[in-house]
């Protein structure tokens, strides 16, 4: 372990007691993050409600434009969320089925992408999955086949999140754009994770979250909605905080926010907020290129080490295809974790699959420790 790492796992008081693979789950808190939340209490403390005016309306807006930067987007095209589901929820607000009744969604896609679609099913919304072929990967052709001029939308990860297979959606939005759908990317996978401009990639919105890569924790979601698509957009799924002025308490009215604002809700969680913006400051002294390298590095030792003692993984094998999720099948995840944990490693599992996923801080020596305890795992499988 260089000097480098030492500051960095420094920073993460749980790196000293074990080894934390969970992150494509929940980042573990750090200290600035601990520091911040300490610091909303504080404000809380000693202003109450004064502290909306005084602390934090400003740091509300520091973390749409901490946001913007990381997405490469305005301010104006970042609306914020309580959670992904509340954002897609939003969009899928928008369409009119009528005209365009079907969305595609694969069926490796997070539950929510699906859902979010399938529940305006009484507005017209006709949910039609493609379907991947190997359980790792949905080729763009097979989206290309399914997007027609019916087609509102397709609603897809950006990565999957029990694969960590990184979709080219720069491509898929030449997809659907040029049948005149729309492109939703479901993002929480991706953002923090690699490096990404959304203004390049030429899609329509996209949803994230700060408790993973970003290592915000839970409570804080963001979505990005392109400037001409955002102005356009009537949603129905809105709150307070969504109009053009909240502070003039107009109940007669509805004014929507400019740009993506419109999309936001209610009273947002001020501690989350300040959790969030300390973890992207984090990752901005990082920097996501010295991310992705390492998330490269570390990954590619577990594949092709349990390729080595025999896993059958369920993640591309090549480091530049995925995220740092690494996935191996096994028929007994949970007890499987269990063990682990046993032996001071945290991960998780997902149906049918151990779920192994290292951020920056993690070690080399990590991943080779992580690999003796999944060894006899494999081959004595802890099925209860």
């Amino acid at each position: 372990m260089d000097e480098r790492e030492r500051a960095w796992r420094a920073e993460f008081p749980i790196t000293e007691r074990l080894t934390y693979l969970n992150n494509c789950s929940l980042t573990p808190l750090h200290k600035r993050g601990r520091e911040r939340i300490e610091r909303f209490a504080t404000e809380w403390t000693e202003w109450g409600g004064r502290a909306w005016y005084d602390h934090w309306i400003a740091e509300y807006d520091a973390l749409r434009a901490d946001l913007a930067r990381v997405l490469g987007a305005s301010p104006d095209e970042i609306a914020i969320e309580p959670n992904v589901s509340a954002g897609l929820v939003g969009i899928a607000s928008t369409f009119d089925y009528e005209k365009r009744p079907k969305v595609i969604v694969s069926d490796l896609d997070f539950p929510t992408d699906g859902h979010a679609f399938l529940a305006v099913a009484d507005r017209g919304a006709r949910v039609d999955f493609v379907r991947s072929p190997d359980r790792v990967r949905v080729p763009l052709e097979l989206f290309e086949r399914a997007v027609n001029e019916r087609t509102a939308a397709v609603c897809t990860g950006h990565v999957y999140f029990t694969t960590g297979w990184i979709q080219d959606v720069q491509t898929l939005a030449e997809i659907c754009h040029r049948k005149g759908a729309a492109l939703i990317v479901d993002a929480y996978q991706s953002i923090g994770a690699l490096p990404f401009d959304v203004g390049a990639s030429g899609l329509d919105y996209l949803v994230g979250g700060t408790l993973k890569w970003l290592m915000g924790g839970p409570g804080i979601a963001f979505l990005y909605a392109r400037r001409d698509v955002a102005e356009r957009a009537r949603p129905s799924a809105v709150g307070w905080w969504g109009v053009q002025d909240p502070f003039a308490f107009d109940v007669e009215h509805l004014a929507y926010g400019a740009g993506a604002r419109r999309f936001e809700y209610g009273t947002p969680s001020v501690a989350a907020i300040y959790a969030a913006r300390a973890g992207l400051s984090l990752l901005d002294e990082v920097g996501i290129d010295t991310v992705r390298d390492r998330h490269m590095r570390l990954s590619q030792r577990l594949v092709d080490g349990a390729l080595e003692q025999g896993w059958t993984i369920r993640c591309p094998r090549d480091a530049a295809e995925r995220t740092p999720i690494v996935t191996l099948e096994h028929p007994d995840p949970a007890a499987a974790v269990s063990a682990l944990r046993a032996g001071g490693v945290i991960c998780d599992n997902r149906p049918g699959l151990i779920r192994l996923s290292p951020h920056y801080f993690n070690t080399s020596e990590e991943m080779d420790r992580t690999l003796e305890l999944l060894a006899p795992l494999r081959v004595a499988p802890a099925i209860a």
